[in-house]
């Protein structure tokens, strides 16, 4: 929200000495988000006049047109002689009244102004458009036309408010009431100590049966609606300069004085207003759902598909507003230059209240984030309709001349104010300072709540304030005010015994052994879009596809929560390969979210709500984890490009399958957990380069992950780099069967026997159940086992291949013989004989 300065002041008497800056300093102190001080006209030096223009020659054979004019700028120029000025635009005629900068002068962005010859003309100065004063978009994209009874050289730096200072509030979700200057001002009167001018303390006609037909059919989405007309508008009459400054100032541009002034107003007061052509709307306006399907054309030329939930204002065609969010080009304000033959002269001012929940739903349903929208999902005051209603039905009399018609329409659902019961010390309890009931009183008051009651305050929460709902709010408000730099801090005592779980020692374990390997870890969002799937290559009735989607997700494009940690980590490889760094290696560890089996037929579980005075007990938190998903921690690597580089060392290699799965075995090993590598086909992954990671569960083998070379297809897809590999891992089950405590290495104190062997096998039977039958025939004095070649020829078989084992064998109590290692080494190769068909190869 931007706030100027100088509207400010019209509600707040602020010091004449205070800065902007010196504002955003009090209210950053009040609790309000004020990022920014923008000024206005810092670097601008007048002399900036009001010209009239005189005379207009057209300059022939140049590439674009060119005009030489004299203008009167009265006794601004010192000679009262007319001022001689080249220009390009072609939106003003003789007559006119412009903007003329002088020689002297200085422009925003240090444009010093001089006279120069150009055209083959001297040209002593400039007729100045909005942009070149730094004014913002006025809609006309060409030079300012003031309105004819401007006088002639006059100070256009004062005329235009060109000099003021805007401040730049971020407006957090609960703080609805300070989208206006009506917000800001209470903010400020309270921080400055002084009184709040408010504007919409009006006097307020109360409502009559001769106002305009309104039949409300939804009150839960609209509990309060009024309606004005005011008629014999002047079809002519245009938004003075300080209106069209103000709206400017605010980031808004001028449109026509009656559109002009339901923004004002909207700014001014907080309260959204629309306003239609009156003699474009039949017969009764209406409020009431919109039927699934039904199709209606907004403001800006989209013709929508509404959906059942949305809240419409309708006539006796049907829709003529998407209530909260944008009105209807059925209904649209004519303005009198694009259209003078109709233009509008008779208005119906709409200012209502509608359900925060339902119009941030439709907003977000249509895309269509409006000025009016962003107000009322935040909580918009109920009892400043009618007073906005009025105030813009007085500017338009002012301004346009017309008439305030005598009847008000106001439909009202009944409703009670909303009152907090709250202990006097409650504020001194959440904060760990002695306020006082005086003090919390007075600053409940200057929210502008009633008190009543001594140690049990019984408070009403002002309208404005719909954010405001339990003790704790009221707290908050006198912290904040009293300021949030006056609490103690206090270090919480921990209690002894306490430290990281075996689940975090072992995460973070894992990231510093990856980052030791050469890897950068790439957290990511956890949201995905259910196409990723599909890229991956999934089966229909894979695990991974069943996944919890957000109710109102950050982006309609990725609704679900992520079951595998690929997606991110790939998208960050590809951005990163698309702005030219080709060799990476990427790693994340995080959560991915399960859905829990259950009976289709039970009912879901529902999170409760937890108080905040106490630690909550076990059942409880049991049943807010039984609402949640499973959520797993998950690591994952991918690899792409060099994974060495190439120098004066040797040649280097490529990133390939084999690097990922020895970052599973890394990670294995860092949890202290065996992993079974053996060949796999999954998804994304190429079917001939997949390795299925396997672990022993309670004697029962669980695949935890797969690692290896992506599918050419998916990497197609995704527009990854050629030979892309990546890596998963279910970290949770590692835990499992791994050990915490970490083991020393053993120091053997004799001498190791080192067989080796070569085993022809089929080229279906994979490595590790090879490794695995030698390992187990090699009994206790195996040590390790190592393949270090696989070798295929003609000679061997065209379905066969030579596996070569290098196997260590050592005793703890003496040094083995030659024969007893040969035993073993003979055991071990008829075991593996008997259960995978290898032979010995001579």
């Amino acid at each position: 929200m931007r706030i100027p300065l100088s509207w400010l002041r019209e509600y707040v008497d602020l010091p004449a000495t205070e800065t902007g800056r010196d504002v955003q300093a009090k209210l950053i102190s009040a609790g309000l988000e004020v990022e920014t001080v923008e000024q206005l006209g810092a670097d601008l030096k007048g002399p900036l006049v009001v010209g009239q223009v005189l005379t207009i020659e057209e300059l022939e054979g140049f590439k674009k047109p060119i005009r030489f004019c004299t203008v009167d700028v009265g006794q601004a120029n010192g000679t009262g002689r007319p001022q001689e000025i080249v220009c390009g635009a072609r939106n003003f005629s003789v007559g006119d009244k412009v903007v003329v900068v002088l020689p002297g002068a200085e422009l925003p962005g240090g444009f010093a102004i001089a006279a120069r010859k150009t055209y083959g003309r001297t040209s002593h100065g400039m007729i100045c458009s909005s942009d070149e004063l730094g004014m913002g978009d006025d809609g006309t994209k060409g030079i300012i036309v003031l309105p004819p009874e401007t006088e002639v050289g006059k100070d256009a730096i004062e005329l235009l408010e060109l000099v003021d200072e805007v401040l730049g509030i971020a407006v957090t979700a609960n703080r609805g009431d300070c989208l206006s200057i009506r917000g800001v001002a209470r903010e400020a009167a309270i921080a400055y100590g002084v009184p709040l001018r408010d504007p919409a303390l009006l006097d307020v006609p109360g409502p009559n049966a001769f106002g305009p037909s309104v039949k409300i059919s939804e009150p839960r989405g609209c509990d309060r609606f009024t309606a004005r007309t005011v008629s014999g508008l002047d079809p002519h009459a245009r938004s003075p300069i300080w209106l069209q400054r103000r709206l400017q100032k605010v980031g808004m541009r001028p449109i026509s004085l009656a559109v002009d002034l339901t923004n004002y107003v909207m700014m001014e007061l907080g309260q959204p207003l629309h306003a239609y052509d009156r003699k474009l709307v039949q017969g009764t306006i209406g409020v009431r759902r919109a039927e699934e399907g039904e199709k209606f054309t907004t403001l800006d030329g989209q013709t929508r598909k509404l959906h059942s939930e949305d809240l419409v204002i309708t006539d006796d065609r049907g829709p003529i507003g998407l209530a909260g969010v944008m009105g209807g080009a059925n209904t649209e304000i004519a303005d009198h230059s694009a259209d003078p033959d109709n233009a509008t002269t008779e208005v119906v001012i709409e200012a209502a209240h509608f359900d925060q929940i339902s119009i941030a739903r439709t907003a977000r349903r249509h895309k269509l984030s409006t000025e009016a929208s962003r107000r009322f999902e935040r909580g918009v005051d109920p009892q400043a309709a009618s007073a906005a209603a009025q105030r813009t039905a007085d500017l338009l009399v002012l301004l346009a001349g017309g008439t305030a018609d005598a009847g008000i329409t106001e439909v009202i659902a009944p409703s009670a104010p909303h009152t907090i019961a709250m202990p006097a010390d409650h504020p001194d309890r959440v904060a760990g300072v002695e306020y006082g009931r005086e003090t919390v009183v007075r600053r409940l008051q200057e929210v502008g709540c009633d008190v009543y009651g001594q140690d049990e305050l019984i408070v009403t929460v002002p309208s404005w304030r719909p954010d405001l709902t339990d003790p704790n709010d009221l707290a908050e408000e006198v912290i904040r005010l009293e300021g949030y730099e006056n609490l103690p801090s206090t270090l919480p005592k921990l209690p002894s015994g306490r430290g990281l779980t075996q689940r975090q020692r072992l995460h973070r374990r894992v990231g510093r052994v990856l980052a030791g390997e050469g890897y950068v870890e790439a957290p990511n969002y956890p949201f995905v879009s259910e196409q990723v799937f599909d890229q991956f290559g999934l089966e229909a009735e894979d695990p991974a596809r069943r996944v919890v989607k957000l109710v109102n997700p950050l982006n309609d494009e990725e609704p679900a929560l992520r079951t595998t940690l690929l997606p991110g980590l790939l998208g960050a490889l590809r951005r990163n390969d698309g702005r030219g760094n080709h060799d990476m290696a990427l790693f994340e560890t995080g959560l991915v979210f399960l859905p829990r089996a259950q009976d289709p037929e039970a009912e879901r579980p529902a999170a409760g709500h937890l108080s905040v005075d106490r630690r909550p007990t076990d059942e409880e938190i049991a049943g807010l984890n039984a609402a949640l998903p499973e959520q797993p921690r998950h690591v994952a690597v991918v690899l792409a490009g060099a994974r060495e580089q190439a120098g004066w060392w040797g040649k280097g290699h490529p990133a390939d399958w084999a690097d990922a799965v020895e970052a599973a075995r890394t990670v294995a090993r860092e949890a202290g957990a065996e992993l079974i590598v053996r060949k796999g086909q999954y998804g994304p992954w190429h079917p001939g380069r997949c390795a299925e990671l396997v672990v022993a569960v309670d004697g029962t083998e669980r695949v935890v992950g797969h690692a290896g070379e992506l599918h050419p297809r998916v990497v197609k897809t995704l527009g990854l780099p050629e030979r892309t590999c990546a890596m998963e891992l279910d970290l949770d089950v590692l835990e499992q069967v791994g050990t915490d405590t970490p083991q020393a290495p053993h120091i053997a104190g004799f001498p190791v026997a080192t067989q080796d062997v070569a085993l022809v096998v089929n080229k279906t039977v994979a490595h590790a159940h090879v490794e695995a039958a030698l390992r187990e025939g090699a009994g206790e004095l195996l040590e390790s086992i190592r393949l270090f070649d696989i070798y295929e020829s003609e000679q061997l078989g065209e379905d066969k291949k030579s596996l070569a084992y290098a196997l260590r064998f050592r005793a703890s109590d003496r040094t083995l013989t030659v024969d007893e290692a040969s035993a073993a080494r003979d055991a071990a190769v008829a075991l593996a004989a008997e259960r995978t068909g290898a032979v010995l190869r001579s």
